[in-house]
């Protein structure tokens, strides 16, 4: 039988975790439904920002009867991979209706307006509801559009299979009446996102200065370790805000902020990594071989304190959700409408002590579910590399 590779025992180990191949799985079903995004949203508009205002608030699974109106301006049909990446603009403008019935050349709808009031009862011509144009020339809507549909009948059953829909808002609605489930799942994106891009800046960064402090020592690892340790010194989140302030705020601006805020980190883990390895045998061998220090720290060094580097950005990946929660809570964050965890907590934390706590409560367990599979995953991988806590501040 062939002995395993190293990568190969390190995997074993890590599966024999149940616990943490659970928060694994976790992470990896969030990273899909993220990525599908808008194709499996029941918003697909931009930024899950389809407001309805008669709906606000409106508890989990509620449904509602909706008379689809298309607009009048022109709307283009996007390919599936943009519509994944930026939505679909919505086709229709949204109506709920509690009852309707046609006359004439018009549909009557009693409009909902709110479970206390009693419904507002409008007309629409048929040919608007269908095309946007404000019309009722069956002859005009037929000379346009053609012979297929002649008579106002015909209309009216088009806009009742068509146009007459039944939505179903399986998390509720937010105070402007936007589908929850919708912008949860964009806000995951979001989220995950950020994560990923902070982890990417400050690994590149925290490696890159780690390594040349750790390798050369003297004067260079002096100056370095001081401005790690004045960085080190400094809390998290404040020196997040004060990158925002002077980057603005945005989206990407949050990616470099958080990642700038967790290099320190990287830098400190392997600085001591390659103090401990830049005087062992196989480094010295490649030394004698003639190999450039930039070739020995990146072929040599750095591939045998690879466990450490990923133990320490999985716990910072956590890290870099919780700061990107609350720079949104603080409103530093991608800013609205884009949907984000702690933006969706600031809106509603004042509904926790009324009947809707839950717009509040399933970002926050959004959030605590990403963050204890992230922590999990680090305890797996901690013991699957057999890594003392103490060494990465885990």
């Amino acid at each position: 039988m062939a002995e395993l590779t190293p990568s190969q025992r390190t995997w074993k180990a890590f599966k024999q975790n149940k616990i943490a191949v659970a928060g694994l799985v976790f992470i990896i079903l969030s990273v899909v439904i993220a990525l599908l995004g808008y194709l499996i949203m029941p918003d697909s508009t931009p930024r899950a920002n389809n407001m309805i205002i008669q709906l606000s608030i409106k508890k989990p699974g509620a449904t509602f009867t909706m008379l689809q109106i298309r607009k009048s301006e022109p709307v283009d049909t996007v390919n599936p991979f943009k519509k994944m990446l930026f939505g679909q603009p919505a086709f229709f403008k949204e109506v709920p209706i509690k009852g309707y019935h046609f006359a004439k050349d018009s549909i009557y709808v009693d409009e909902y307006i709110g479970d206390e009031d009693k419904p507002e009862e409008k007309g629409y011509s048929v040919v608007e509801v269908l095309t946007g144009k404000k019309t009722s020339d069956l002859v005009k809507f037929n000379s346009e559009y053609g012979p297929v549909l002649v008579n106002a009948k015909q209309l009216e059953d088009k806009i009742v299979s068509e146009q007459i829909v039944k939505r179903t808002f399986w998390l509720g609605t937010d105070t402007y009446g936007r589908d929850l489930l919708s912008r949860l799942i964009l806000g995951a994106r979001v989220s995950l996102a950020v994560g990923f891009m902070s982890v990417i800046i400050s690994l590149l960064l925290g490696i890159t200065v780690g390594a040349v402090a750790g390798y050369f020592g003297g004067w260079v690892d002096a100056s370095l370790s001081w401005l790690m340790n004045i960085l080190w010194a400094l809390p998290a989140l404040l020196l997040v805000i004060a990158i925002s302030f002077a980057l603005g705020k945005g989206l990407w601006e949050v990616f470099i902020a958080v990642g700038l805020s967790m290099w320190v980190e990287v830098g400190r883990l392997v600085r001591g990594q390659v103090l401990s390895l830049k005087h062992v045998e196989f480094v010295e061998a490649a030394r004698s071989l003639g190999f450039n220090n930039a070739r020995i720290i990146r072929r040599h060094i750095l591939p045998n304190i690879i466990g450490p580097i990923l133990v320490l950005a999985s716990s910072n990946f956590a890290s870099a959700i919780l700061l990107e929660a609350g720079l949104s809570f603080l409103g530093f964050g991608a800013q609205p409408p884009t949907p984000t965890w702690g933006s969706m907590i600031k809106e509603h934390y004042g509904y926790i002590i009324m009947n809707s706590a839950y717009l509040a409560v399933l970002p926050g367990l959004a959030i605590m579910l990403m963050v204890y599979a992230f922590n999990l995953v680090t305890v797996g991988l901690r013991d699957a590399f057999d890594i003392k806590s103490e060494s990465t501040r885990i």
